[in-house]
């Protein structure tokens, strides 16, 4: 889990460009970021939503846990 003020800085930056936030979460090559990155297109409201939502309530450890390159 990250820190409080990693997370704070992830919220902060999500605020001002939301595509940017989910990127330092997820990586710029992720369904998380272009799903932000056309949120924020079509409205820089929906794309702060989106984005404080990745970044607070998925939990990357669901999909991005241990066992993720064990699939061999």
């Amino acid at each position: 889990m990250a820190s409080t003020c990693a997370l704070l800085c992830e919220i902060l930056i999500a605020i001002i460009l939301p595509p940017l936030g989910v990127c330092l979460r997820y990586g710029c090559c992720t369904v998380e970021f272009f799903i932000c990155l056309v949120l924020t297109i079509l409205g820089y409201i929906p794309g702060i939503i989106y984005a404080l939502y990745a970044i607070v309530f998925l939990d990357r450890d669901r999909f991005y846990g241990d066992h993720y390159g064990e699939l061999a």
